[in-house]
């Protein structure tokens, strides 16, 4: 799921929740609605867990001429982590 579903979910709970008043026998709309709530907003952390907290790759790239030889020097650097 994303964040869309994420938010789908919060807003499908508060209107069961909050805006139905229908009685059913034996089901609780208000716990279902604060349920689907509740699901929504850790899935909503998830998402935005998943989303902005990927590893990144940083790509450094030199290039010179050796004096000596005369040769063309390619230098590549490369870090993986996490900011």
């Amino acid at each position: 799921m994303r964040i869309g579903s994420s938010i789908a979910l919060i807003v499908i709970g508060a209107i069961v929740a909050f805006a139905l008043d229908i009685q059913l026998a034996g089901i609780d709309l208000r716990l279902i609605g604060y349920i689907l709530m509740a699901a929504g907003l850790v899935l909503l952390i998830i998402s935005l867990a998943v989303a902005f907290g990927g590893r990144r790759t940083t790509t450094t790239t030199r290039s010179g001429v050796d004096p000596a030889s005369g040769e063309r020097i390619t230098q590549q650097d490369r870090r993986d982590g996490t900011y």
